[in-house]
């Protein structure tokens, strides 16, 4: 029941045009996945489930806030519609939130590390679509500018805090929070881009997540042993995370081509350098579980990783 209230919510806020049933929608998905974070009634996952409901909530009200906003100036509720300054600088705000870009990011990881590794799925590719469908509905209004500040800003924090994690749910959350940044800094520009490559990115997620659900790795020691048990697996999470990763023959590669050849296009080169550069940080992190799950002959005990 939960996962077709999470169907049905996601699906009225992607095919609604008011704004008043695209909050009903976000609010509809928030309820659904709560029972399944909290699932396992560990306190960290209650604990998670608490997080996520107040970051929610509060990014729900800012959404409603803006569009009152915006219908009150303007008469218009329709989502294409949003023209006052202030709406479109509170519904950017409620969106980071949302999708936990940086600076409103805190509460991502911890809820990822609260949840199961499906549930932790969901999270970070099923519940960042309705909110990337507003962004992307609205795009032509909002503001380039904080939205490339947001982006470069989440790329580095992505990167760089998810550099000495060992939990790999931890790891994917901040991995997810560097991938927001590629998608937001091109959606002034190019909504379509940003779509293209979320579609991508949850393709490659799910397949790293279905993968370490399967073999039951949510600490790095407990990868550094998986490839005697299955060498399959393995090889296919070494190819999603080197997709992951932004290498170039693999899938991941390509959107991140397109975004820094838009970039280019509209006179942002320094931009599209600082973001490249920055993603080598998290190019850091993902060789690391790549190098973890690929090691042939698991290490002593003494020697820690």
């Amino acid at each position: 029941i939960f996962t077709i209230s999470l169907i049905l919510g996601t699906t009225i806020t992607i095919s609604s045009n008011h704004w008043i049933m695209a909050w009903a929608g976000l609010e509809i998905n928030t309820l659904a996945i709560l029972p399944l974070i909290s699932k396992s009634h560990h306190p960290r996952a209650i604990e998670a489930a608490t997080k996520y409901f107040l970051t929610q909530a509060a990014a729900s009200t800012l959404v409603l806030f803006s569009s009152m906003n915006n219908a009150w100036y303007t008469g218009q509720w329709d989502i294409t519609q949003l023209t006052h300054p202030t709406s479109c600088l509170v519904l950017t705000t409620a969106i980071s939130m949302k999708l936990g870009l940086v600076p409103f990011h805190f509460w991502f990881p911890e809820v990822m590390q609260g949840t199961s590794l499906i549930v932790g799925l969901l999270l970070s590719t099923a519940m960042k679509f309705p909110p990337i469908t507003l962004l992307y509905m609205t795009s032509p209004s909002l503001d380039p500018t904080l939205l490339t500040t947001l982006a470069i800003l989440s790329v580095a924090v992505g990167g760089w805090m998810g550099l000495n994690q060992t939990q790999i749910r931890k790891i994917m959350a901040f991995s997810s929070i560097s991938h927001l940044g590629w998608m937001a800094i091109v959606i002034s520009y190019n909504p379509k881009l940003t779509l293209l490559n979320f579609y991508l990115y949850t393709m490659m997620t799910a397949a790293v997540f279905l993968t370490l659900n399967s073999i039951k790795a949510l600490k790095l020691p407990t990868l550094l042993t998986s490839w005697t048990k299955s060498p399959a697996l393995n090889t296919v999470l070494l190819l999603t995370l080197l997709s992951l990763a932004g290498l170039p023959p693999l899938t991941g590669f390509l959107p991140k081509w397109f975004i820094i050849q838009e970039l280019t296009k509209q006179d942002m080169a320094p931009a599209a350098t600082v973001i490249s550069l920055l993603s080598l940080l998290s190019l850091f992190f993902y060789l690391r579980l790549a190098y973890c799950a690929t090691i042939t002959l698991p290490p002593h005990a003494t020697n820690h990783v």
